[in-house]
């Protein structure tokens, strides 16, 4: 595509015209002076002497007749229709030009594959239109409107041609949108499934540990554990309850509670005081470090509830929710 070409050639032609125009006015300028001052001197020539001596003297002024210009279409001030006319196509074809530079320019950038649609644009036969518009502006009336008719077809055909590729542009960024949402819709419920799963699996283990612990508890006579109440150090299986009580102030629904027992399995076994020697990571969470927690209570060392209200501030305001922020631990190894 040669726009940018176009468009400086045009602007040249334009500049001629209008240097063509300030010459045409110094000449005619210079012929009315020359014809004032001849006309001077034959006033002032002395008469013959047969002129003189007649009774009756008669004075003949000859006349002199100035060939009549050919009629200009476009004048500077652009007032009557044909300069008007001749005017805005010119103005027209360098916005078309430039429209159709960017559309070009807005494809490349993108780099969408647009199939068979044509990527370039011609302006070449526009751009030379106008220039031939440009620089015969000098013509006679009747000779100019051919030639912004041939701009203003040109015009139409350009308009187009950038209304089809920036369609097909739009069009292909809305499908890679779509695909990408498809995509990650995808991921997430595949995070959910392996949560889920992970969950079922984690609760059989606990249901199986909670059965040998009742059993060695009964055959040796005790009377069993009293539960931790909620909020202090609870266990595991609390510290999950607490959680998903807390779910709904989020506006998180119970599908995602299977993600974030996954992800807090992973992190820290729900154990309110799991500690990451390596990093120095604390609590269910494993906030790094663990004093960021501090912010959801002073009791966050010993907290489960103050630690799981933090942690799930902190997989909202990064993530979303629990089931994106799993998704990008399976992804990366760390949310």
């Amino acid at each position: 595509m040669r726009s940018s070409s176009s468009s400086a050639r045009l602007r040249r032609a334009r500049s001629a015209r209008r240097r063509q125009q300030r010459r045409t006015a110094i000449v005619s300028a210079g012929l009315a002076i020359g014809l004032f001052a001849t006309a001077g001197v034959a006033t002032a020539a002395p008469l013959s002497q047969a002129e003189a001596a007649g009774p009756d003297r008669t004075f003949a002024l000859a006349s002199f007749t100035m060939p009549t210009e050919p009629t200009v279409a476009v004048t500077t001030e652009g007032s009557d229709p044909i300069s008007i006319a001749a005017h805005d196509a010119l103005d027209v074809a360098d916005v078309t030009i430039a429209a159709a530079a960017t559309v070009t320019a807005d494809v490349k950038a993108s780099g969408l594959d647009l199939g068979d649609t044509d990527t370039t644009i011609d302006t070449s036969k526009l751009g030379a239109a106008a220039e031939r518009l440009a620089g015969g502006l000098d013509l006679p009336a009747p000779l100019v409107p051919d030639l912004t008719d041939d701009v203003t077809a040109l015009i139409a055909s350009v308009e187009a041609e950038v209304a089809d590729l920036r369609a097909s542009l739009d069009a292909a960024k809305k499908l890679k949108t779509e695909r990408e949402a498809a995509a990650k819709a995808k991921r997430e419920a595949e995070a959910r499934a392996a949560a889920e799963k992970a969950a079922a699996e984690a609760a059989a283990a606990q249901a199986a540990e909670a059965a040998q612990s009742q059993s060695q508890s009964s055959s040796s006579g005790g009377g069993g554990s009293a539960p931790v109440p909620a909020g202090g150090g609870a266990s595991p299986a609390e510290a999950q309850a607490i959680a998903r009580s807390m779910l709904g102030s989020y506006g998180w629904g119970g599908d995602q509670f299977s993600c974030l027992v996954s992800l807090w399995n992973k992190e820290s076994g729900w154990n309110y005081r799991a500690y990451n020697s390596s990093s120095g990571a604390y609590g269910i969470p494993q906030a790094l470090p663990g004093s960021k927690m501090g912010s959801a209570g002073a009791d966050w060392q010993t907290n489960a509830a103050t630690q799981i209200r933090w942690g799930l501030g902190y997989i909202s305001g990064r993530y979303g929710s629990p089931c994106g922020a799993w998704s990008h631990s399976q992804s990366v190894g760390w949310y």
